[in-house]
């Protein structure tokens, strides 16, 4: 089995451009909006990056989303609900980027999977 690295963080935000020059001020991230949506990436060297969730009903505030990398998403979700844990989300196409999916682990927990 190769090693599934956390590969991208998600962090919830009340507003995602304010957070984005917050992060730049204090950390000196590199802050911006991923094409095509109202999404905005950060790049946090030496990695890894992530991106800005806006607080909404499917966002609670606090909540932090760490996606591991994974050579196949659907392999992977089976070996998840077969240990106990759900999907929350199926894959799902990243246009020109790669595909992801959301699961639960047994405690509740959301982490995603990202393979690209």
């Amino acid at each position: 089995m190769t090693p599934n690295p956390i590969v991208h963080i998600e962090l919830s935000a009340v507003d995602p451009h304010a957070a984005g020059r917050f992060y730049t001020n204090v950390f000196g991230w590199t802050v911006k909006p991923f094409p095509g949506s109202d999404y905005l990436t950060f790049e946090a060297a030496p990695g890894p990056g992530g991106g800005f969730n806006k607080i909404d009903d499917r966002h609670p505030r606090g909540e932090i989303i760490p996606y591991l990398q994974v050579d196949d998403i659907e392999a992977t979700l089976k070996r998840i609900e077969a240990s106990g844990g759900k999907t929350v989300q199926g894959k799902t196409e990243i246009p020109g980027e790669g595909f992801y999916a959301l699961f639960e682990d047994p405690s509740g927990n959301h982490l995603g999977l990202f393979s690209g």
